[in-house]
């Protein structure tokens, strides 16, 4: 079994942290930190709290003036890095939470101090009580983190922004109203590092679970072509075909959502017509399926238009639930296109293996299979020990 995530927070970790400290802190005591860390109950803490409990313990240690107490954050950070530890260490994401937790009263020190940690550990989680607390002073600083010359300074406005970050506190304001959030999102869409552009694309597919329509104009916006990248005196042909085709990228996963519902808006946008494509020998192989095994399905696709089709095939998991109902999941298959009068053969397989994150039913269950948004009627297997 892999390492559990939260033994990241290991006694050889903190005695690095602890001789960091010290370099940063006067009258720093080692031995106490060791102690104070390393806690009677520290084993059966999880992740998060053993992040919350290394901040709430650092802070003891910490000046009582949260600027001075922030410049020791700031020199620790230098300290680190000179010995090599890298940016985006996850075991050092209390820092921001320290920023959270005991800055929040303290706007414009804690703002500097983001700007400079998240080039180190990422902010995205921190920055969030702030947007709730300071909403449009705090939206303003991030939309000029957006063109801020660090790439993770970047991201962390489009990510800290993102109205449902998991594992986050939702922006309960920003799913309501998404349109303080595009000024961000159209400065830094074309942006040259591919983990921003992701953040884009995740902001706006956040978007789209309540405010769709804006994600759908904001897609046409650039993807029709009075829109597109155009050659210019900075760009040859070639770079502004590139450029275009990341920008399509982009959008494309921005809008996956919206793509599993079958919108139809962004179905034609990327160019999915169901029209001509057919579903045939659509068949369960598995009938009756065994919990911790798989159902497995096939089907073939034939294209009867007399040019090539597009295709996104993808089907739909119905899900037996506690109170008998079923519920839809989309999966993905695969995209491709498919020649004048081509068929393809399709097989799949489904587990059922026990996992965390689904309780399974034992039942009726179905397969649909889903053609560039088209859904096909569903087929019945049965679910048993």
């Amino acid at each position: 079994m892999p390492e559990p995530f939260k033994n990241l927070y290991n006694e050889r970790f903190y005695l690095t942290l602890a001789t960091h400290l010290n370099k940063c802190l006067d009258n720093f005591n080692e031995q106490k930190f060791m102690s104070l860390i390393l806690c009677e109950n520290f084993d059966q803490l999880e992740l998060k709290e053993r992040m919350s409990h290394t901040k709430d313990v650092v802070h003891q240690f910490m000046p009582s003036d949260f600027a001075k107490a922030a410049d020791v954050l700031i020199k620790l950070i230098a300290s680190l890095t000179k010995s090599n530890i890298k940016e985006g260490s996850v075991e050092y994401m209390f820092l921001p939470e320290y920023i959270e937790t005991y800055g929040i009263e303290h706007y414009q020190i804690s703002v500097d101090a983001f700007e400079k940690i998240t080039q180190f550990t990422s902010a995205e989680f921190a920055v969030r009580p702030f947007l709730i607390k300071y909403g449009d002073q705090m939206l303003a600083q991030m939309l000029l983190w957006s063109k801020h010359s660090h790439y993770l300074v970047r991201r962390l406005a489009s990510e800290g922004s993102r109205p449902r970050l998991p594992w986050a506190i939702a922006l309960q304001k920003y799913k309501q109203d998404s349109k303080p959030l595009l000024p961000i999102l159209h400065t830094l869409l074309d942006d040259p590092m591919e983990i921003v552009r992701r953040s884009v694309a995740n902001n706006l597919n956040d978007i789209a679970k309540d405010n769709p329509k804006l994600v759908i104009e904001f897609a046409k916006q650039y993807l029709t072509q009075q829109h597109l990248i155009k050659q210019d005196n900075k760009h040859s042909e070639y770079a502004s075909n590139q450029l275009t085709n990341i920008r399509q990228r982009t959008i494309k996963h921005a809008c996956r959502t919206l793509l599993k519902q079958a919108c139809p808006d962004i179905l034609i946008l990327f160019g999915y017509d169901s029209a001509d494509i057919a579903l045939t020998e659509f068949k369960i192989l598995t009938h009756k399926v065994s919990m911790g095994s798989q159902v497995e399905f096939a089907f073939a696709l034939r294209n009867n238009s007399t040019k090539e089709k597009k295709l996104r095939v993808e089907y739909g998991l119905y899900f037996m639930k506690k109170n008998g109902q079923l519920s839809k999941k989309v999966f993905k298959i695969s995209e491709r296109i498919l020649t004048a009068n081509e068929i393809h053969q399709v097989q799949r397989k489904q587990s059922f293996k026990a996992i965390s994150t689904r309780v399974y039913h034992l039942g009726k269950h179905q397969v649909s299979i889903i053609l560039n948004g088209k859904e096909f009627a569903p087929k019945d297997f049965e679910l048993v020990l």
